[in-house]
């Protein structure tokens, strides 16, 4: 399950930045389907992130925060593409993506059911 979940995030990473040079490039209607999407993606992500928690034979701390951080990135995603849509400032919620992906990652490293220990 720990690989559908972090193939479903690198590929709604991946969407994510498709969306972002569509809307740069004037082209909304394609813009709007990879938003479309991203958005069944963020399902996806919940629920195999779900299934990994309670996999976890004692649920930590750590697990909930690294769930919260990963909730927050979501939350990022469509607030810096709505904002882009609207040609609004981006650049606090792009330091706080930059911060909440290193928090993650350090999570997603650190904690003893991870990608780096399998």
């Amino acid at each position: 399950m720990i690989h559908g979940h972090i193939s479903a995030w690198l590929l709604a990473l991946i969407l994510f930045v498709v969306a972002l040079f569509l809307h740069k490039g004037g082209k909304e209607k394609g813009a709007k389907i990879v938003k479309m999407i991203l958005r069944v993606l963020y399902l996806l992500i919940i629920a195999t992130g779900v299934g990994l928690l309670f996999s976890v034979y004692k649920i930590d701390v750590w697990y909930i925060l690294k769930a919260v951080v990963g909730l927050w990135i979501i939350g990022l995603f469509e607030m810096i593409l709505s904002r882009v849509a609207n040609n609004r400032r981006t650049s606090v919620f792009w330091i706080q993506f930059v911060i909440a992906w290193v928090l993650v990652l350090y999570l997603g490293g650190r904690l003893p059911m991870s990608f780096l220990n399998p």
